[in-house]
């Protein structure tokens, strides 16, 4: 068993124990379109509030004019590794409907279908890397964003490379065995 499994204490699914976030991405893949709209049809079918459905992403792919775009908001570690993955996706909530009304669970709901996302996308064979270090008012500038939506997150898509290529501490990080908090400490009450 790789380091990057996870030590489950119940039985899960093979997908999510093999499921990790990479700093280290092989920069010469593209993305197949096929594994690209099957990661996107799962998050179309994840669930929301209301059937709302209050998801909306920005995809860039490495070497367009989107990618630099959304590259140069990254901050700190970020901007360093980030740029060798096949795509850069930007993670929108559709935080207004359309009478201008909150919708209260979009963040929430977003983030559901990203996990879906990136499930379907590790059965893909590629990897996926949330990221929250990045300008969200320099990518709504960047794009013509209005109001109504807000950028929650960003996450790189690709295919694995090797920790070799990222400095240190980054390759340290990349290296070592991934960790939880038990299933105790996040259950609040469990009567």
């Amino acid at each position: 068993m790789s380091a990057k499994h996870a030590t489950t204490s119940a039985p899960i699914l093979s997908t999510l124990t093999e499921r990790w976030s990479p700093r280290a991405f092989d920069s010469d893949h593209s993305l197949p379109e096929n594994a690209l709209l099957s990661a996107f049809e799962a998050a179309r079918w994840s669930p929301s509030a209301s059937n709302t459905q209050p998801w909306r992403f920005i995809v860039a792919r490495r070497g367009s004019e989107s990618f630099a775009k959304i590259e140069a908001t990254l901050a700190g570690f970020n901007s360093v590794w980030a740029g060798a993955a096949s795509a850069l996706v930007v993670n929108l909530a559709v935080v207004k409907n359309e009478a201008g009304e909150p919708q209260r669970w979009a963040e929430y709901d977003l983030g559901q279908a990203v996990a879906h996302l990136s499930v379907q996308a590790h059965s893909e064979g590629l990897y996926v890397h949330q990221m929250g270090g990045f300008d969200a008012e320099k990518i709504s500038e960047a794009f013509g964003l209005g109001d109504e939506l807000r950028a929650v997150s960003v996450m790189t898509i690709g295919k694995l490379g090797l920790p070799e290529q990222l400095a240190e501490p980054l390759k340290e990080r990349e290296l070592a065995p991934r960790s939880r908090l038990e299933v105790d400490d996040i259950i609040v009450v469990n009567d």
